[in-house]
């Protein structure tokens, strides 16, 4: 029997793992952008104040660094306020929202959007796996406010002792050092473990023997 829908709104921070999530039954924009900037908020209250005020240049480099090299982005007002966080968030048409943006820009949060089919780029989606199998996994519920609860409490459990997320790690090391003893062939994406001898021709057997005679 179904019995409704339940979300889970996120917001992950890599560095130390940290989660903030909320349990709702609908995600229209209203729900959406209100429970970000309430979160948002805390986050920046919650940030030391810079030792010194940057420059009206440093300000402009830093938003310009960021949002260089991108095909779409949101006009940057004439004077941007300091950039204090960086905010990952899926390619969708809510987040492009003209009234949501100005106010991310209003608070210096310069926001990165993952590219059209880049879903796994963005660490949330891990969390929320990790979080859903930690909550759900051989349960039985009756209803999205059961859902939501046990997911709010997996939540308070992860933030016990969260675990800092990294690109890549010691495993994309072995890959490179792997990648790295291959030897790729022209025309396809193969590769062979050592190179192939090349068959000498007569060009090759005659600059052969010029070098030999120098």
């Amino acid at each position: 029997m179904r019995n409704g829908t339940a979300k889970l709104l996120t917001l992950f921070r890599p560095a130390d793992g940290q989660l903030r999530t909320k349990g709702v039954t609908s995600c229209t924009n209203v729900v959406l952008h209100g429970w970000l900037k309430q979160e948002l908020s805390a986050i920046l209250a919650a940030l030391p104040d810079p030792v010194t005020a940057p420059s009206a240049e440093a300000i402009q480099t830093i938003w310009a660094t960021w949002t260089a090299g991108r095909t779409s982005y949101p006009t940057l007002p004439a004077e941007p306020v300091a950039a204090r966080m960086l905010l990952v968030l899926d390619n969708l048409a809510g987040h492009l929202t003209p009234a949501f943006v100005l106010w991310l820009f209003d608070h210096g949060i310069i926001p990165l959007y993952t590219p059209l089919g880049g879903s796994w780029l963005n660490m949330a989606e891990s969390i929320q796996r990790i979080i859903e199998r930690r909550a759900l996994a051989g349960q039985h519920p009756e209803s999205p406010t059961e859902i939501i609860e046990w997911l709010e409490a997996a939540t308070r459990g992860w933030n016990r002792q969260p675990t800092p997320f990294v690109w890549g790690g010691k495993r994309a090391a072995r890959r490179f050092r792997s990648r790295q003893r291959r030897h790729a062939l022209g025309g396809s994406g193969a590769c062979t473990y050592r190179p192939i001898r090349r068959r000498k021709t007569v060009l090759d057997k005659w600059l052969q023997a010029s070098q030999t005679t120098h």
